[in-house]
């Protein structure tokens, strides 16, 4: 296997965690919205994975009432980052090619 192909491979590998993270993400911030999913073991599990993420951000971003835009904000700031990530292994892939 040549180097091009481990490097498509691993982009693509990361890319699909990244992704996953994200939807998972939506799916954590949406979960708030009903009463007692959070509390739930997948609510739980999902806790342990997103409330560091989310931490950082409400500590910059106070809750406006009862709405929490912090998550929206990580939202927004991890999709700049899985486009940084795309942009990055694009560059790498078509200096292989």
């Amino acid at each position: 296997m040549n180097t091009f192909m481990i490097v498509l491979y691993l982009f693509k590998t990361i890319m699909t965690l990244l992704n996953i993270l994200y939807w998972g993400m939506i799916i954590y911030f949406f979960m708030s919205w009903l009463p007692g999913a959070r509390e739930s073991k997948v609510g739980r599990m999902m806790q342990k994975v997103y409330e560091p993420i989310l931490d950082p951000f409400r500590r910059v971003i106070p809750p406006l009432g009862m709405f929490d835009i912090s998550s929206i904000a990580a939202l927004i700031v991890f999709q700049f980052f899985i486009r940084g990530v795309n942009a990055i292994f694009y560059l790498i892939i078509t200096n292989l090619m």
